[in-house]
């Protein structure tokens, strides 16, 4: 089906959706939105970045126009729950958006916040209820609402939501809400063991799988890095560093090591802000807020940011660290290369995280480095020993700073693509910018110094005008 209207939506829908941008629907959308429609519980799996908030939005929104009606006191016709208060929030916003004008009520709630205003919010009711579990749970045990007018039950990122860590609020909230109800699942990835619990929510289900499970986005082009574990710093700061790299996303595996990356950037001048779960929701809304409108260059995260986070014109993705599940690889690099973009994903493995590689690559079934345990023919970065000749005053003699000698001489790249291959927990209780408004992602630009032979390091880029100097962002600890 080439449009939305073939489909079956109602003409407010169809003017809210053309109000905001979208003319035809993706696959994921053009398959589940009649099914949804029909009543149908629905199993939908698709790549990150292809539209899933909209293929369950849109359809229930129409449903809700049709027989709109006062909205249950204290409780809600819909129930969308989600893992991550950033997914939650950018849920309710796509309601928001969709539901223009039809004069519903959409309600938030998320750990974070202030209890006390939401439950204000729901003594009016709500149409449709976005929540994260540990709030939901917190919420049902103050009697601040109630579900037994629910109709609908989506649960977004289904796979991580029927993880042990959230399944015992799930099963919870599930035995509150009718029996007689439709479920909608949707995720990009769902493992086996996930698949088989996920049954036990769902009647006859319809299997919507647009692209293969778990496999990242065509359009997102794959780079590895061999680097030992202390060396990362230094490369991450070259890569930052490099013209083509306006604005990234780097993922880090601990809330520890995101604060220590953001601080090791800050000493070598570059902006960046951290988001993890140990930020308050003011926060982590700040620091998403200044990441997005492109005053901060430079987002280091957790695994709560691989979810639910859009960001137009993301072109780069860092895995700092390699994730311990191999499916988070498929989310964290659908951060990029979203609605039909292009983006680059470029992960650092040291020697301990090459089985995580091996893993990552039997899930995806992209070839991201040579068989076998291996390394490949360049050498791995060592700690104290700089490969090549140091290269002005940037280089330097530090550790681990790459060569950029003319003649290949000295020392070689640390780090190997391959070639012609192209792919594209979060707080369990509660939960690119196009690169305007800053010119290279740091402060200040790096040395034009001149090589041995008269000749400017092509790796070293001009320092930057003034005017395109980032402001340093920084989180208040009250904020």
């Amino acid at each position: 089906m080439s449009d939305f209207q073939s489909l079956g939506l109602t003409g407010r829908i169809l003017t809210a959706l053309t109000k905001a941008g979208y003319t035809a629907p993706t696959p994921i959308q053009a398959q589940s939105i009649p099914l949804v429609i029909q009543g149908r519980d629905i199993v939908g799996l698709a790549q990150t970045g292809t539209g899933k908030t909209l293929a369950f939005a849109a359809p229930i929104l129409d449903r809700l126009s049709r027989n709109a009606g006062p909205a249950p006191v204290r409780g809600a016709r819909i129930l969308v729950l989600a893992p991550t208060r950033e997914l939650a929030g950018q849920i309710a916003k796509s309601f928001e958006t969709y539901g223009a004008g039809l004069n519903l009520r959409i309600v938030m709630v998320c750990g974070g916040a202030k209890i006390g205003g939401q439950i204000r919010q729901l003594e009016r009711g709500a149409h449709v209820l976005v929540a994260t579990p540990g709030r939901l749970i917190d919420l049902m045990e103050q009697r601040a609402v109630s579900l037994d007018k629910v109709d609908t039950l989506v649960l977004d990122e289904a796979d991580q939501m029927l993880d042990l860590g959230f399944i015992h609020a799930l099963r919870a909230i599930a035995k509150n809400v009718p029996s007689k109800r439709q479920t909608l699942f949707f995720s990009a990835t769902m493992p086996k063991t996930v698949e088989s619990l996920a049954a036990t929510f769902l009647r006859d289900p319809a299997q919507v799988s647009v692209t293969p499970p778990a496999s990242p986005a065509g359009r997102i082009e794959q780079r590895v890095c061999f680097v030992e574990q202390p060396e990362k710093l230094a490369l991450l700061v070259e890569k930052i560093r490099e013209p083509e790299l306006r604005s990234a996303i780097v993922f880090t595996r601990t809330k520890h090591g995101a604060d220590g990356v953001v601080k090791r950037l800050a000493k070598a001048d570059i902006d960046s802000v951290a988001i993890h779960g140990n930020k308050s929701q003011a926060q982590r809304v700040k620091a998403l807020e200044a990441f997005k409108a492109g005053r901060v260059p430079i987002l280091v995260a957790t695994d709560i940011a691989a979810r639910g986070i859009h960001i137009d014109g993301l072109g780069h993705v860092i895995n700092y660290d390699l994730p311990d599940v191999p499916e988070q690889f498929v989310h964290r690099i659908g951060r990029t290369a979203r609605a039909g973009a292009t983006g680059i994903a470029i992960s650092f493995v040291s020697k301990d995280e090459r089985p995580m590689l091996r893993a990552i690559e039997k899930l995806t079934g992209l070839k991201l480095a040579p068989k076998g345990e291996v390394l490949p023919d360049e050498p791995i970065r060592r700690p104290g020993k700089p490969q090549g000749k140091p290269q002005g005053n940037r280089s330097g003699g530090r550790p681990g700073n790459r060569s950029s000698n003319p003649s290949g001489k000295g020392g070689q790249k640390s780090s190997w693509s391959p070639e012609g291959n192209s792919s594209s927990k979060s707080d369990q209780r509660s939960e690119q910018s196009s690169g305007q408004g800053y010119g290279r992602p740091h402060r200040k630009g790096a040395s034009s110094a001149q090589t041995s032979g008269g000749q400017s390091s092509a790796r070293q880029p001009q320092r930057p005008s003034n005017g395109g100097r980032p402001r340093r962002f920084k989180e208040r600890a009250d904020a």
